[in-house]
């Protein structure tokens, strides 16, 4: 072995990046060997590449992906300073968000330890009541995604449509509140059919990306209204499928939340969710 070569093994304790990692970003070519031992197949590397070892273990460390990875490293080679400041952009936002999940969870943890049995239920959710509602012409955006990522992205990219952010009077008017609609017969973690819609009144222009206009239908919803924290809106859903149940309706749509207050204006015990299931009666047995 050259003596400007590592073993696989001493590159791992410099650059703390374990042998089955490093092989794996072999077969990517994400930090390929200088040298491979041509009977044994052992893995050398250069003092030289122990800096892009440290570069991708900083850069695993702080969250991205190995796809990220390697566009951030591949920008680098390339002098591109704006596409990583891009990366780290996305990556900041998604950090904060989860930054602020974990003070939403943290918060709840404190409330149930100050009050183990009912510390969970600082909520409250109103009888289950029938509506006709009529149908909407709404400004939709629709993915697949992660709900608690995904929605709060989409409601942005909706309200610039409606609320330009160079202070132009837009012509399009918000005629209602926020709806998030879910497409899904289940609950997905990483690849839910989430649809954003805001409705509206007047002209918008749209620029031929993935923002549409079109009509949200209407028909017989049964409805119920949660005050409290997001999280805690799944106890709307069990109340509402529990009370189809005593009534004999059944669900007949996607589901829809509307978002009635301003997470930026309110505190989260103040926060307004009306969850509607559009629904009909369930025929009695032949």
């Amino acid at each position: 072995m050259p003596t400007d070569q590592l073993p696989i093994g001493t590159f791992s304790r410099i650059t703390h990046l374990s042998q089955k990692a490093l092989r794996l970003y072999d077969e990517r070519g994400l930090l390929v060997p200088a040298a491979r031992d041509i009977c044994t197949g052992y893995r050398y590397y250069t003092y030289v590449q122990v800096e892009r070892g440290i570069r991708i273990r900083h850069l695993l460390w702080l969250g991205f992906g190995l796809s990220e990875v390697e566009e951030i490293l591949e920008a680098r080679e390339r002098g591109d300073a704006g596409a990583i400041r891009e990366h780290i952009a996305e990556r900041l936002a998604a950090t904060e968000r989860e930054v602020g999940r974990l003070h939403v969870i943290a918060e709840a943890l404190q409330r149930q330890k100050q009050d183990p049995l009912n510390g969970e239920l600082s909520m409250s959710i109103t009888e289950p009541l029938i509506k006709d509602i009529p149908t909407q012409r709404v400004l939709s955006r629709r993915e697949k995604g992660v709900y608690h990522e995904a929605i709060p992205r989409m409601i942005r990219e909706l309200f610039t449509y409606v609320c330009p952010e160079d202070g132009r009077q837009p012509a399009a008017r918000i005629a209602g509140p926020v709806m998030f609609i879910c497409h899904d017969e289940e609950y997905r973690e990483t690849d839910a059919d989430i649809e954003v819609v805001i409705p509206i009144t007047g002209p918008v222009t749209l620029d031929g990306g993935s923002v549409e206009v079109r009509t949200l239908p209407g028909g017989r919803f049964f409805s119920v209204l949660h005050t409290g924290p997001y999280p805690g809106v799944g106890k709307a859903y069990e109340r509402l499928f529990t009370a189809m149940n005593e009534r004999r309706l059944m669900l007949v749509g996607p589901s829809r939340e509307l978002y009635l207050n301003d997470p930026d204006e309110v505190r989260e015990e103040e926060l307004l969710t009306e969850v509607q299931f559009p629904v009909q009666e369930i025929p009695p047995s032949p």
